[in-house]
């Protein structure tokens, strides 16, 4: 069942709105709160694609949960005098974000507490920002920020007082020690039943998969979510890896003699990785920026994009152009593989049947290198992209290239990186007439299909394109203090 359909028709919290079923509008919009430390992060989730069985241990925070002593809290009365409801169907959803946005649990990263806004200190861009996953099919965004930016923050009870801490950390201590095993007998003629499997350990995970092929893995669940809604799946066997230990850490490995490397736990959120690479690596931070809703991010993960495999899944061609590696657990004990030999068909990885996905370990962009990243999609927020792309770039000291890497999405069953445009590209001069010249390769390295994103023709194109836009980007831009050397 999802969170959305438990919190209506189970505890008749009906404030919780269900529109899309899929993540799109955020008007089933809840506070998840989840231990970090000594204390619960919460942050926004859409309810519709939570399942209840991903969030053993965890906090939710409805739109009715959100009043103080039984009175409208500050938000709420923002939205009011500054008429932020039209139908009001969506309204709910808008609250529970902006409430969010002022309370000083937002940012689960933060090593310090995060102090509330002073009044005054909020804008129009930081409340759009924070909104962008919530849809108002009105029109009515004008008096909405109107109400986030007359939200006098002083004013905000922390979630932390309306609900104290420690009781809850305590019952998940008690919670966190013990997995969980649950098998439902047959239904309706189906012979086998069904399997829910909580792990808290690596090593339950890995045997129980081992024992039950065709396990279906959920983290984040904005993916398998949609899947359930939409085309009605309903799997056999799940196993859920919400609570496996010490997968939720990035860490940045430095050592004298190689270049920087991040590693990135398979339940760590994009959320969390866009705010780390916000200033290690710009382009990645621009990427996950329009990835998608502040609230598919707070659920989705780094892992769980590799793992979908989708040929146009926008985190892949960087870890490509950066050799990233993905570390997998299996029975055997665990083994290192490069991103660029992971894919062994459309969503086929080269993982055993045991097999997980712990980690992911990305080296950074040096100093001296150009990197560029680029999604191509109907809009430029919250869209599935037709075209994707990865420019990673070095040149010698004359001016030549001296190390090339480029990674396409979106024009082939897998992304793929294009050797021949790499190896035309190796040794020449930085010229347009070369990425004029190499473009032209790159077109004759894919077999892009026609889909509802974007014709054949038009990938072929892009494809031609984009490695001359690379070419006059670099040459105008000054990346990490050093301008690319173009005549």
């Amino acid at each position: 069942m999802s969170l959305a359909n438990y919190l209506r028709y189970q505890r008749q919290a009906t404030g919780t709105k269900i529109v899309c079923e899929e993540g799109d509008c955020g008007a089933c919009t809840v506070l998840l709160g989840k231990p970090q430390g000594d204390q619960l992060a919460y942050q926004p989730v859409n309810s519709c694609i939570q399942f209840l069985y991903q969030l053993d241990g965890a906090h939710v925070v409805t739109v009715e949960g959100l009043k103080v002593n039984g009175a409208l809290n500050p938000v709420q009365e923002a939205m009011v005098n500054c008429h932020g409801a039209q139908c009001g169907y969506c309204t709910p959803g808008f609250v529970v974000t902006m409430c969010a946005l002022f309370d000083p649990n937002l940012n689960p990263d933060s090593t310090e507490a995060k102090p509330v806004a002073a009044c005054g200190s909020m804008t129009a861009q930081k409340v759009k920002d924070a909104l962008t996953g919530n849809l108002c099919r009105c029109t009515g965004y004008e008096p909405i920020i109107r109400a986030g930016l007359s939200v006098d923050s002083s004013q905000i009870t922390p979630l932390d007082d309306l609900y104290p801490v420690a009781p809850i950390l305590a019952a998940y201590a008690d919670l966190q020690a013990e997995s969980i095993l649950i098998e439902t007998p047959p239904v309706n003629g189906n012979a086998a039943g069904r399997i829910f499997f909580g792990p808290v350990s690596v090593r339950e995970a890995v045997a129980f998969k081992s024992q039950h092929p065709g396990t279906v893995i959920v983290s984040g669940g904005t993916d398998v979510g949609v899947v359930c809604n939409k085309r009605g799946l309903e799997p056999a066997v799940i196993m859920s890896a919400s609570r496996l230990p010490d997968l939720d850490t990035i860490r940045l490995n430095t050592t004298d003699n190689e270049s920087p490397t991040v590693s990135v736990g398979a339940r760590v959120t994009l959320s969390a990785l866009e705010r780390f690479m916000e200033s290690r690596v710009p382009e990645l931070f621009k990427i996950l920026n329009v990835f998608g809703a502040p609230q598919i991010k707070n659920a989705g993960t780094l892992a769980g994009n590799i793992a979908n495999g989708s040929p146009i899944g926008d985190s892949l061609p960087f870890l490509m152009a950066m050799d990233a590696e993905v570390e997998l657990s299996g029975l055997d004990g665990a083994r290192r593989v490069n991103m660029n030999q992971l894919y062994t068909g459309y969503r086929k990885l080269d993982m055993k049947p045991d097999e997980l996905i712990i980690r992911i370990y990305i080296p950074l962009p040096g100093p001296a290198e150009l990197l560029k990243l680029y999604k191509v999609s109907k809009r430029k927020h919250l869209d599935i992209s037709a075209f994707t792309a990865a420019i990673r770039l070095t040149q010698s000291t004359d001016g030549r290239i001296e190390a090339v890497r480029v990674a396409y999405g979106g024009v082939g069953p897998v992304v793929m990186r294009l050797p021949q445009t790499e190896a035309f590209l190796l040794g020449k001069d930085f010229t347009e007439a070369v990425f004029r010249e190499g473009g032209k390769i790159a077109r004759r390295e894919i077999t892009p299909i026609s889909d509802v994103r974007g014709s054949s023709a038009f990938r072929l194109q892009l494809a031609e394109n984009i490695l001359l836009k690379f070419y006059l980007e670099t040459c105008l831009e000054n990346q990490d203090g050093r301008a690319a050397a173009c005549p």
